[in-house]
């Protein structure tokens, strides 16, 4: 067995620590509504208008995607473009390094249908089996 982790470690290692910038990073991106709005803007690989990500986001409040859309903006993977028109036309397209970041959340995104049969009879699995009474040892 290998005793030196190798070169690198210490870096590797600080990104566990909670002063790592890194963290507030997979923090933002681990929230489930910026994976589907990242995936729904590279999908359709075009800026899309809100009442179009709402509508394709079921389940997502108005306010949510304000926020969601206002952190990834902010973030600078989201770039809101307002046009000049009576009313207002407002775009949300991703910008090179939400592109980046939305082939991540693709891929979380295939994964996750590949296996969510898989997943889902774990859980039955492990359910069924917590709901067993206890046995005696003998």
């Amino acid at each position: 067995m290998e005793t030196n982790p190798g070169e690198g470690f210490a870096e590797w290692a600080a990104t566990y620590r909670r002063d790592c910038p890194s963290r507030t990073v997979v923090e933002a991106l681990a929230n489930k509504w910026v994976l589907y709005v990242l995936g729904a803007l590279r999908r359709h690989d075009r800026p899309m208008r809100f009442s179009e990500l709402r509508r394709l986001l079921d389940g997502i409040t108005q306010k949510m995607l304000t926020q969601t859309l206002r952190a990834l903006e902010r973030d600078g993977l989201v770039r809101r473009t307002v046009y000049p028109t009576v009313p207002p036309r407002v775009e949300y397209g991703l910008t090179d390094l939400g592109v980046e970041a939305g082939r991540l959340t693709s891929a979380i995104g295939a994964w996750s249908v590949e296996h969510a049969q898989h997943i889902l009879a774990a859980r039955q699995t492990f359910d069924d089996q917590a709901a067993m009474a206890p046995q005696p040892l003998r």
